[in-house]
């Protein structure tokens, strides 16, 4: 299988899909749900919350943090991590242009 091209396709798009591919694993969907929820949380919630080994909420947020969904504070020995309200702005628009081209009518219909 050959290279992606993402040169091919407009910024917006691959920003999309990049962010997509965060919500792709059912942890991170897990673990941004916990934080949405909780608004802050130590690395070590997440192990109890989610269920999985440290090293795997480890890699998971690394994952997140990336794209800039997270972002982390280092306090001692603990890093607590939260949502990125300027990205989850950037992330909820991007989604609602995504699903606000599709229009419903009675005309439309594939079947």
């Amino acid at each position: 299988m050959g290279a992606t091209r993402t040169d091919l396709f407009t910024e917006e798009q691959n920003e999309l899909a990049q962010v997509a591919k965060a919500f792709a694993h059912p942890a991170r969907v897990a673990i941004i749900q916990h934080l949405l929820k909780t608004n802050a949380c130590i690395n070590g919630d997440l192990v109890q919350e989610v269920g999985l080994a440290q090293p795997t909420i480890s890699q998971h947020l690394r994952e997140l943090k990336e794209i800039g969904i997270i972002q982390g504070t280092i306090e001692g020995s603990s890093v607590s991590y939260c949502i990125n309200p300027v990205k989850w702005a950037e992330v909820k628009g991007l989604f609602n242009h995504t699903f606000d081209q599709f229009e419903t009518s009675p005309a439309r219909d594939c079947n």
